[in-house]
């Protein structure tokens, strides 16, 4: 990485650092972009240019959710199919208690939940994350543009991991420890998938290479 690049992540870090301070200590509505600016030592004009809306600044996992479960799919090993990919994926961020499938602190979960408007745009998260999956199904399926199928499935997918994240979410608020959920998220997740298998064990299989 270069210099610029360098100050650039430095100057987004320390601007998502300071905003998440603010948002935890006086919650996410109550706070201004010029407050964010301010506490980061920086030009509102700047941080808009890194966070364009207010919210990404609270959940500033963005890319990395909304690409996760296409990505899952897309890397997915010769002989695997798409949910046997996704199984695994979840479990692997359950074991080791990720961000992006909803493990959080106490604080930063009722900041969140508190917010009608950070709930809104996790709920945008979700639809974008369940829009990319469905076009890598699309892909690796052939299908045309008018089958509806990679959609179908890919809602089936992307609800049950939406489902499972706001449960993440209920028994953090309910003070259980990170070990706690994870042993019941991962019963429960098996469980989801479990009921997919059935339907979709041998949909999207990659060819051996």
């Amino acid at each position: 990485m270069g210099l610029r690049e360098l100050k650039k992540q430095q100057t987004r870090q320390n601007i998502a650092h300071q905003a998440t301070r603010l948002f935890l200590r006086h919650g996410f509505d109550q706070v201004t972009i010029a407050d964010v600016a301010a506490a980061a030592q920086v030009a509102k004009m700047t941080v808009t240019n890194y966070f364009p809306r207010k919210e990404d600044l609270a959940l500033d996992l963005h890319e990395v959710f909304v690409g996760l479960l296409a990505r899952t799919v897309a890397e997915r090993a010769p002989g695997e199919s798409a949910l046997a990919a996704l199984r695994r994926g979840f479990l692997a961020g359950v074991a080791r208690h990720d961000a992006v499938i909803g493990f959080s602190e106490p604080d930063f979960a009722r900041m969140v939940t508190a917010s009608p408007a950070l709930v809104a745009r996790l709920r945008e998260f979700h639809e974008e994350r369940e829009d990319a999956l469905a076009a890598v199904l699309a892909e690796e399926t052939g299908a045309g543009p008018g089958d509806l199928l990679p959609r179908l499935v890919a809602a089936q997918f992307g609800g049950v991991h939406r489902v499972l994240f706001h449960e993440t979410l209920r028994r953090t608020l309910d003070g259980q420890d990170h070990d706690g959920i994870a042993v019941a998220l991962a019963e429960s997740g098996r469980e989801a998938f479990d009921l997919l298998e059935p339907a979709f064990a041998d949909y999207a299989v990659r060819p051996p290479s």
